[in-house]
């Protein structure tokens, strides 16, 4: 996805291009990350806007919070050897990576206290004669539970639809 240097995008090309709609653009300008040109009320957007898209984006993806994307756009322009923009982002990504292996090790926590509860469930119902659900039927019963509510609500709402035109 590299673009040539001198290409120009209004904010619908630009947003087609990355696939992101016209309002998320506004509202990172709106933040203060990007500065695009304006030629009267139109926002113009240059290859840096982009590469700047691109990396908000980036950022956002994995995690990091727009504060943290903006001090690193905003470290671009203040180092010209980039020692400090990379020094950041070497922070940043090992704050981020120790984040999500600890959001990992709770996650794991977590799974581990349901499977004790779903065997203790499973024991409990046995001891009554109750034979339980297999996981995956479980799970579709679930679904169609889920899609079933939803239909319901589907036709309550055309009921209330036609009553109210009746009137």
């Amino acid at each position: 996805m590299t673009a040539p240097r001198d290409r120009l995008y209004s904010i619908t090309e630009l947003a087609r291009e990355l696939g992101i709609t016209p309002r998320a653009i506004r509202f990172y300008e709106s933040k203060g990350l990007l500065t695009p040109q304006r030629a009267g009320t139109t926002r113009i957007y240059s290859h840096r806007e982009r590469a700047r898209m691109l990396i908000i984006l980036r950022g956002k993806r994995l995690g990091f919070s727009l504060a943290g994307v903006k001090e690193y756009l905003d470290l671009y322009h203040a180092d010209s050897a980039h020692s400090e923009q990379l020094a950041h982002l070497l922070r940043g990504t090992r704050r981020r990576i120790a984040e999500l292996e600890q959001q990992r090790r709770d996650i794991e926590v977590t799974l581990d206290e349901l499977r004790e509860v779903e065997e203790q469930t499973v024991d409990a119902m046995r001891e009554q004669g109750i034979e339980p659900l297999d996981a995956h039927d479980g799970r579709e019963r679930i679904l169609k539970e889920r899609s079933g509510a939803a239909q319901t609500n589907q036709r309550m709402a055309a009921q209330t639809t036609r009553r109210r035109k009746a009137r």
